[in-house]
């Protein structure tokens, strides 16, 4: 949300908890568990800077921002959530769910709430129960707050299951008839659908379930009889994740413990039999897997610290060296939010990385120094109890990092990944320039990356912003959306798991590298099938008159930005900060030049036309060269902030084609 080397192979396992406390640590090497954080929190001041309201969560969970469904929990009245295929929302009495709509617009592909199917269970209120990033429990409470039965949602999972805790009438909307079996069926809004019964009897519009029995409801399956599913509609009682990291490759794996079928991503395509039909969606058609399991390949992206400037042409190593020294001698005051805070720290890492690519010892000491100033300053533990800015603090309601000087609604947990992936990328560069900082970052910039990747714990959620089963992260903390959570900037989440990888091999945490190498790849991925690359010729998509998708929600796509409606603004959103790591960007120049010209209708000048200019050069050499003498011409105010003329040009000269 924004509002403006060498082969390598580990298994890495974490399950989650199905209903109360933190995730079960089953994990071969956790990643920053408690042991390794509690004294690192202890340390730091303790303040919660921003309140967050989530009355729609039980009791000692941690709050889950960050989430497909964090719009259930926060505010003062729920959201509607997207777990796919089904949209699902709650009720002042229950719950309604419905298989969206895809509809496609010039500017975006819709898919929104569908509340097709209205369930009335005599609730007051409902909470959240489990602390699962895929499997969702909510236990429908009556007025005295005690539980009648318990909804369970899951991504992919194509069905909304309501057990009883007591015995119940549930009032269900008209059309259903009885098809044998306990099943029962009705086309509403045009779809089909269907639920089974289970120690419950149904007559008309009512279900008297009896305690313990259950109601399972599916929208059948494109190509497929009503009970074709019916099977197969075991509930699951949580997720289990394992990742395994090689050299050319991720592979993925995630369990619903319980389940009997589960729809696949397009991107997830494995070896797992799909053969029970599907359904559309905004990212393409879902096909269903039997099974509990799925389990899919992912090519490999590597986090890069620099630049290889080893080849590059003398008369080209004096322009570098000549715009050094100007950039050097002009580093800009830094800003005090963690944002552009963050970005000026990678920006002042990236000259330092030229720096000492080129030989240039004295420029890279004065870089070095300034940069370690900046991080000490940032990486004080107790830095909040002596000022307001430039400072982190532990908050123990929300449970994580917040920068005291917020932006973007950091302060509510929006895009801790983007701004904590800067300050990552940064201090590992410094690192490799000096591996003596280490001990002195390692307190506070070991919880920055514990927010964004802890596996689990008291301290800090699972993963906050990754998303196992989209293959991507969720940029709103709280989520207060009726299309559900969103991301605009995946290239920023990319950034910010190459840094964390960085990171973690200067602190030689393998645990830690494994994880994030595997959120990387994925990342980078989704990058490509969800944002500039999408396939977009499935049925309700046709309409889209784009080539790229900007901003991603559960339930739309679009074209346009939080900030800008510039087409070179649209792109380079998805381009920036183009470190090092940001060659995952090539590999289809016929795509990047299409990219580039709907984006760049003119000349180059515009806001994050830079990074655009950058991308350009991946299409080839010709490209490259002409990109060259555009980053030379472009006028100092069309160089992003975070960006630098100098470092525009080592990233041009060091491609290689």
């Amino acid at each position: 949300m924004r509002l403006v080397a060498g082969a390598m192979a580990m298994v890495l396992l974490s399950g989650c908890a199905a209903t109360t406390g933190s995730p079960a640590a089953v994990s071969k090497a956790e990643v920053l568990p408690d042991a390794d954080v509690s004294a690192l929190v202890a340390a730091v001041e303790h303040r919660t800077p921003k309140p967050l309201a989530a009355p729609r969560l039980a009791s000692g969970l941690v709050p889950p921002t960050n989430r497909w469904y964090s719009g259930l929990v926060f505010g003062d009245k729920p959201q509607p959530v997207f777990p796919q295929p089904l949209s699902f929302g709650l009720t002042s009495s229950g719950f309604a769910f419905g298989l969206p709509q895809v509809k496609a617009t010039e500017k975006a592909v819709f898919a929104g709430f569908d509340p097709a199917v209205t369930v009335s269970v005599g609730a007051s209120t409902a909470v959240v129960t489990s602390n699962d990033p895929s499997v969702v429990v909510l236990e429908n409470r009556d007025s005295k707050g005690a539980s009648i039965g318990r909804t369970t949602i899951a991504q992919g999972w194509p069905f909304v299951a309501w057990t009883a805790d007591r015995a119940t009438e549930v009032t269900l909307p008209a059309g259903f008839h009885a098809a044998g079996d306990g099943l029962n069926v009705a086309t509403l809004g045009g779809t089909q659908y269907a639920f089974q019964a289970k120690d419950a009897t149904i007559s008309g519009t009512t279900a008297r379930v009896s305690s313990g029995g259950s109601l399972v409801f599916w929208a059948v399956p494109t190509g497929q009889q009503p009970g074709a599913l019916a099977a197969l509609t075991g509930v699951p009682s949580g997720s289990n994740l394992s990742y395994e990291v090689a050299n050319e490759q991720v592979t993925t794996t995630l369990t619903y413990r319980g389940a009997g079928v589960i729809a696949r991503l397009p991107q997830q395509a494995g070896s797992t039999s799909c053969d029970l039909g599907g359904y559309p969606s905004l990212y393409g058609q879902l096909s269903l897997c039997a099974g509990e399991s799925l389990r899919w390949q992912t090519k490999r992206t590597k986090a890069v610290a620099g630049l290889d400037l080893a080849a590059v042409s003398q008369p080209d190593r004096e322009t570098l060296i000549a715009q050094l020294r100007l950039d050097a001698a002009a580093v800009p005051a830094l800003p005090a939010d963690t944002y552009y805070g963050g970005k000026a720290l990678q920006r002042l890492a990236m000259l330092l990385m030229v720096a000492d690519q080129l030989n240039q010892p004295e420029l890279a000491a004065k870089l070095a120094a300034t940069l370690d100033a900046q991080l000490t300053l940032w990486t004080q533990p107790r830095g909040c109890a002596e000022r307001a800015d430039k400072c982190f603090v532990y908050d123990p309601a929300g449970k994580g990092l917040v920068g005291l000087t917020p932006s973007f609604g950091s302060d509510e947990y929006n895009d801790h990944h983007f701004h904590y992936g800067y300050f990552l990328y940064a201090a590992a560069v410094l690192a490799e320039h000096d591996p003596a900082v280490v001990g002195k970052y390692a307190p506070v910039m070991n919880l920055l990356a514990a927010d964004i990747a802890s596996d689990g714990g008291s301290h800090f959620p699972v993963r906050r912003n990754f998303d196992p089963y989209a293959g991507h992260s969720w940029a709103s903390g709280t989520a207060p959306f009726a299309d559900g959570n969103n991301q605009e900037s995946v290239s920023e989440a990319v950034n910010a798991y190459a840094g964390l990888s960085l990171w973690a091999q200067a602190i030689n945490n393998t645990a830690l590298r494994t994880e994030a190498d595997w959120m990387l790849s994925l990342e980078a991925a989704s990058s490509s099938t969800d944002w500039l690359a999408p396939e977009l010729s499935s049925a309700g998509l046709e309409g889209y008159g784009h080539k790229i998708v900007a901003l991603n929600w559960g339930g739309k796509r679009e074209y346009g930005t939080w900030f800008s409606a510039e087409p070179a603004a649209i792109l380079g959103i998805l381009l920036l900060p183009m470190s090092p790591t940001s060659t995952y960007l090539g590999g289809d120049p016929a795509r990047i030049k299409a990219n580039v010209a709907e984006a760049i209708p003119g000349e180059y000048g515009k806001p994050l036309s830079d990074y655009v200019l950058a991308y350009s050069a991946l299409a080839g050499a010709a490209d490259r060269d002409k990109a060259v003498a555009q980053a030379k011409a472009l006028p100092n105010d069309g160089v992003d902030g975070g960006l630098s003329r100098t470092y525009l040009l080592a990233w041009l000269y060091a491609l290689k084609f």
